[in-house]
């Protein structure tokens, strides 16, 4: 491996190790962020899994002829690996100061990532081997590109562990919130069972509901976000599969939720809203991920489907050898 995307490695090992040990107060002070401790693991085992794929991206960036971007093309990527390198530089030395003045902060650990983010793949594209020719190419096809991407789920997965500003996930809590509780009443409404929505509050005949923060499905989005971004990094090959199935874990995400809210409701509608304290409660939001990612490992076998095996298996076929025409007889009445 050349000496300086060596170096590179290891300066992108130590922001990265800076940025979990930044994120880890959250994981330890948020339950919504647990899921981070295992980022770290994750990683290790996505980079591991692709060594080879990175040896054989740093060759194909080394020999002759390589393929880069060219022409207006080649301007594109320099000005966004230039803006990229500069906003990221300044976003990490904002969170970095601002956590050596302020201490540990929700702002200050996002700039701090966000700053990561913008600073790796920068560097990573820069000190790509550089070879003796080239020839031209489109910028996805840029070998220097493909190198970069192999890096997209090590670098990118740090963007979910990260806690939101608080703002933005309050807001994000109330939107899901209350599109949960009205959907729960519509579902009551239709099924002609006399429920009454006072807002994240359910008058059930048994006693009221109220539906708190944590009911919301925030909890459960930013964990099946990272299981879902974690299998598609290393079960699919394709860009449009990885981001069908990150978006497939969203969505499933809230109709997991949904259906566990539908579940709790039902369960204090019969027996009252005591009854779904404590176990019920904790094994109802332990089942909306175990149900999210049995749906995914689901999707896996679906998104890896290759139609195109029996054209290809046709186009491998040998051409058919003409048989021989049966010569003229000459003398023959």
């Amino acid at each position: 491996m050349p000496g300086p995307f060596l170096a590179t490695l290891a300066l992108a090992l130590g922001f990265l190790a800076f940025v979990a040990w930044d994120q880890s107060h959250w994981w330890r002070v948020k339950q919504d962020y647990a899921f981070g401790w295992l980022v770290p693991l994750f990683v290790g085992f996505v980079m591991h899994e692709r060594w080879d794929r990175l040896r054989a991206a740093l060759q194909d960036c080394a020999r002759p002829s390589s393929p880069r971007a060219t022409g207006w093309r080649g301007w594109i990527l320099c000005g966004l690996v230039m803006i990229s390198l500069g906003a990221g530089g300044l976003l990490f030395l904002l969170g970095a100061f601002y956590r050596a003045g302020a201490g540990t902060s929700q702002p200050g650990t996002l700039a701090i990532t966000l700053g990561m983010v913008g600073i790796l793949p920068a560097l990573l594209l820069l000190n790509a081997p550089a070879p003796a020719s080239t020839h031209p190419a489109p910028l996805r096809q840029d070998a220097r590109v493909r190198l970069a991407g192999l890096f997209a789920f090590p670098i990118l997965i740090w963007l979910v562990s990260a806690p939101m500003v608080s703002a933005v996930e309050s807001q994000l809590s109330l939107f899901l919130l209350r599109k949960v509780v009205t959907m729960v009443a519509l579902v009551f409404d239709i099924l002609g069972l006399p429920l009454e929505q006072q807002g994240n509050v359910l008058a059930l005949p048994r006693g009221n509901v109220g539906v708190a923060d944590a009911c919301s499905g925030i909890r459960s989005l930013t964990g099946c976000l990272f299981a879902g971004s974690f299998l598609a990094a290393v079960f699919l090959d394709r860009t449009w599969k990885k981001i069908t199935l990150v978006v497939a874990a969203l969505a499933l995400a809230f109709v997991t939720n949904l259906g566990r809210s539908l579940f709790l409701t039902s369960w204090a509608y019969a027996h009252g809203p005591a009854a779904i304290e404590g176990t019920v409660h904790d094994v109802a939001g332990y089942a909306v991920l175990g149900l999210t990612v049995l749906g995914l490992l689901g999707l896996l076998p679906l998104l890896n489907l290759r139609f195109d095996d029996a054209a290809a298996d046709t186009r491998d076929l040998p051409a058919a050898t003409p048989a021989p025409s049966e010569p003229p007889r000459i003398g023959v009445p």
